[in-house]
C-alpha cells in the first residue's frame, strides 16, 4: 500500500487537503470520489514506495527533473510507436487511462517511460490528457495536441489517434526516405573533401615545390591554389591560424542560429527559389496542409484555430506567413480558396478542391482525399530530386578536382614546351 497526499474540492465547493492510504494513484483517486471529493493536486507520500523503487525513494520534484531531461530524449519513432500502440488500444475498448498505463509497462526506454508515467499520474489526477501533454512541448507538437484535444472534447479520440498515427507514419516515411536517398550524396562529398584537403595541403605542396620557381611567375590557377593550399596548411599550424579556425567556427555556429531564429524567414525564402529544391519543399508543404487541415476540421475545429495549427506544420517560414494572410482574410469574411489562390504559393489543383469543398460543405472529406495525391507527387518530387542530387555533387568535385589536376600540371607542361622558361 502507498500514501498520497492530496487536495481536493467537496461538494459544498470548499477546498480540503489530506492523505490517504491506496494500492496506486487511480485507486487513490477512485476512493476520494466516491467520497464526494473533486481531486486537484495528488501526491504520492515520500513514506511509501512503489515496488522495484529504492527505499531512498524519489521524490515527486525529483521524478519531475528526471522526466524533464528524460523527455527530450523522446525521438519521433518513439512518439509515432506510442501513437500507433495507443491508437491500438483504444481500439480495442481499454479506457484511457489503462491503455496508457499499458503503454508505460511496455516500454524499454527510459525517457519514453517517465513519459508515459507523467501522463498517467497526470490523468488519473483529473487533467485530460491534451493538457498532460502540453507541458511537454519539446515532444508534443502543437498539432498534436490539437488533435487529442479535438478527440476528447468531440469523444472521437479513437479516432483522431488513428488519424494522427497515419500522419506521423507519413512524416516518418519522409524522413527515412530523404535520410536513405542522402546517405550516398554526403559519403561522397566527405570523401571528396578530405581527398581535397590531402592533395591541396600535402601532395601540392611537395610537387611545386621540385619547381624550386618564384611564386610570382607561376600561372594563376597554380597561384591560386598555392594560396589556398597555404591558407589551410595555417590554420593548423599557427597560433594566427587556430584564432582565424576558432572565428570560423564562432561564425559558422551564429550563422546556424541566424537561420533558425531571426534569418528563418530570409533562409526559408532562398530555399523555395532553389531550381528543384524549391518544388520538393513546396510539393510537401502542400501535402501536410491538404492532410492537417482536412483532418482539424474533420474533428470540428473551426477554419481559423485549423489555420493557426497548419502554419506550425508546413516546415517553412514563408509558407507560414502565408497563411496568416490567408487566416486574416478568412477572417475578414472572404472564402478560403480566394486568398489561397491570391498567395501563389498553393498549386491550382488546391484551390479548386477547396473551392468546390467550400461550396459543398465537404472540405474536410475532398481535402483528405487530395491529400493522397500530394503526397504522391511528393515522393514524385523527392525521388527525382535524390536522383540529381548525387550527380549535381559528383560535378561539383569533378570540377575541382580538375581544377587542381590542371594548376598541378600546367607549370610542369609549360616548362616542358618553354625549355626551362621558369
Amino acid at each position: 500500500m502507498n500514501w498520497f497526499s492530496y487536495k481536493a474540492v467537496d461538494r459544498n465547493g470548499g477546498h480540503i487537503a489530506g492523505t490517504i492510504e491506496a494500492v496506486d494513484r487511480r485507486s487513490a483517486v477512485v476512493a476520494l470520489t466516491e467520497k464526494g471529493h473533486y481531486v486537484t493536486e495528488l501526491v504520492k507520500d515520500a513514506r511509501s514506495h512503489e515496488p522495484g523503487e529504492s527505499k531512498s525513494g524519489t521524490a515527486a520534484s525529483d521524478v519531475g527533473q528526471l522526466l524533464k531531461f528524460g523527455s527530450r530524449r523522446v525521438s519521433s519513432k518513439d512518439v509515432l510507436a506510442m501513437t500507433t500502440q495507443l491508437s491500438t488500444a483504444l481500439r480495442a475498448g481499454l479506457p484511457l487511462l489503462s491503455g496508457l498505463e499499458l503503454l508505460r509497462k511496455q516500454q524499454h526506454k527510459m525517457a519514453t517511460k517517465n513519459l508515459l508515467g507523467d501522463l498517467v499520474d497526470a490523468v488519473s489526477a483529473g487533467q485530460s490528457l491534451s493538457e498532460a501533454m502540453a507541458k511537454h512541448e519539446r515532444v508534443f507538437s502543437p498539432l498534436y495536441i490539437s488533435m487529442i484535444r479535438v478527440g476528447e472534447t468531440g469523444g472521437i479520440l479513437e479516432q483522431t489517434s488513428s488519424q494522427l498515427a497515419d500522419m506521423l507514419t507519413r512524416e516518418e516515411k519522409i524522413k527515412t526516405n530523404m535520410k536513405n536517398a542522402s546517405a550516398y550524396p554526403i559519403f561522397v562529398l566527405c570523401l571528396g573533401l578530405i581527398s581535397v584537403i590531402i592533395v591541396i595541403t600535402v601532395i601540392l605542396p611537395k610537387i611545386l615545390g621540385t619547381l624550386g620557381t618564384d611564386l610570382k611567375v607561376l600561372p594563376l590557377p597554380t597561384r591560386i591554389l598555392m594560396g589556398i593550399s597555404g591558407f589551410i596548411q595555417g590554420l593548423f599550424t599557427s597560433i594566427p591560424g587556430w584564432i582565424a579556425l576558432a572565428a570560423i567556427c564562432f561564425g559558422f555556429y551564429h550563422l546556424v542560429k541566424w537561420t533558425r531564429t531571426a534569418g528563418r524567414f530570409q533562409c526559408d525564402t532562398f530555399k523555395l527559389r532553389v531550381p528543384i529544391l524549391g518544388s520538393v519543399l513546396r510539393t510537401i508543404a502542400v501535402g501536410r496542409f491538404a492532410r492537417t487541415l482536412g483532418a482539424l476540421t474533420m474533428g470540428g475545429v473551426t477554419i481559423l484555430e485549423a489555420l493557426s495549427v497548419v502554419r506550425d506544420t508546413l516546415g517553412n517560414e514563408l509558407l507560414g506567413r502565408e497563411i496568416d494572410a490567408v487566416a486574416d482574410k478568412v477572417k475578414r469574411g472572404e472564402p478560403l480558396a480566394d486568398p489561397l489562390e491570391e498567395s501563389g504559393y498553393f498549386p491550382p489543383l488546391l484551390v479548386q478542391i477547396v473551392a468546390v469543398g467550400e461550396q459543398t460543405g465537404k472540405l474536410d472529406e475532398l481535402l483528405l482525399n487530395a491529400a493522397d495525391t500530394f503526397d504522391a507527387e511528393a515522393d514524385s518530387a523527392i525521388s527525382k530530386f535524390m536522383a540529381i542530387f548525387p550527380a549535381i555533387l559528383i560535378l561539383l568535385l569533378a570540377l575541382v578536382i580538375g581544377f587542381i589536376i590542371a594548376a598541378t600540371l600546367l607549370p610542369i607542361v609549360m616548362m616542358e614546351l618553354g625549355g626551362g622558361m621558369f
